[in-house]
């Protein structure tokens, strides 16, 4: 029976001398889905990384992962796990397929056919004698997420895949990811410092900032804090929410620490919401549609406005 989380993050703490890149870090991943990991640049994405793949060990805390968190099931463990992180390491005077194999034998696979499998798979299929310093970025990152997916891995890590990509390539590798996802049902932790543009690939959302996770949320929870709701004011809130729950025959609203009401579900019927508060004789000093932006839901979070 497989492990309900295939990894988790118990109380990770690393240290770069006088600087504390993580700190008490706690997070859990489950199987088929795609982690977004969320965070300006220098939050400590990639550190994080470095220690799930075994490049880094952590200053304190543990980490478990199908189950094993001792060293010797630990290392054990890593080889179902694929990793790209920071830049792909590619020979650019080989093709598609030399660079392939390569990586192939130096992870002591015997499974010749899974270098045409994986890039078709990536769409480099018919890339044949061209060599990889002529390609694109963002065939060199589909490259390099093939070389990760050579050892069948059931845990997928990407580091910036998309970063310095043109919108084409954004889309490419977004569909890709997807579709490894969907089709075998691995899981996949991508990082990006730009919530809007996981946005459309990551079922889930670790946030974080300066080394500590801000907040995990799932996709529903992301989209229900950005959603757009009607907001209202007036002298007589305990009346408002009455009409709500008598007339509009509705509980589907919040009333905030300021006074003001959002109300949710409503948006196309305003008109009639506003005839029915009116009608009850309430005057609404404020009526109007809000709503987040991906952007300004995020920024708050991690308290600012920098990628740097």
């Amino acid at each position: 029976m497989m492990e309900e989380y295939i990894l988790r993050i118990n109380d990770v703490t690393k240290q770069f001398k006088n600087f504390t890149a993580l700190n008490q870090v706690r997070i859990q991943l489950k199987q088929g889905k795609i982690y977004g990991l969320i965070g300006k640049n220098g939050a400590g994405k990639t550190t994080l990384m470095r220690l799930i793949t075994g490049l880094s060990y952590p200053t304190q805390g543990s980490i478990e992962l199908f189950g094993e968190n001792k060293e010797a099931g630990l290392r054990r463990e890593r080889k179902r796990v694929g990793s790209l992180i920071e830049y792909p390491a590619l020979d650019g005077n080989m093709t598609a397929k030399e660079n392939m194999k390569l990586h192939r034998i130096i992870r002591g696979i015997p499974n010749k056919t899974i270098e045409d499998e994986l890039l078709q798979m990536v769409g480099l299929g018919d890339t044949k004698n061209k060599k990889v310093k002529d390609f694109s970025l963002g065939m060199r990152q589909r490259l390099g997420i093939a070389i990760a997916m050579i050892g069948n891995p059931e845990l997928l890590i990407l580091d910036e895949p998309v970063n310095g990509l043109d919108p084409v390539g954004v889309v490419e590798i977004r569909n890709l990811i997807k579709r490894i996802c969907e089709e075998r049902n691995i899981t996949i932790l991508i990082s990006s410092h730009n919530l809007p543009e996981l946005y459309q690939t990551a079922t889930d959302y670790i946030i974080i900032d300066k080394g500590r996770v801000c907040q995990t949320l799932t996709l529903p929870e992301l989209e229900k804090k950005c959603s757009h709701h009607l907001v209202i004011e007036c002298d007589e809130v305990e009346k408002l929410v009455q009409v709500f729950e008598t007339k509009l025959q509705t509980t589907d609203y919040r009333v905030l620490q300021d006074g003001s009401v959002h109300l949710d579900g409503f948006l196309e019927d305003r008109k009639y919401v506003m005839k029915t508060i009116v009608d009850s004789g309430i005057i609404p000093t404020k009526f109007a549609v809000e709503g987040d932006t991906l952007e300004n839901y995020y920024l708050p979070v991690i308290g600012g406005k920098n990628n740097d």
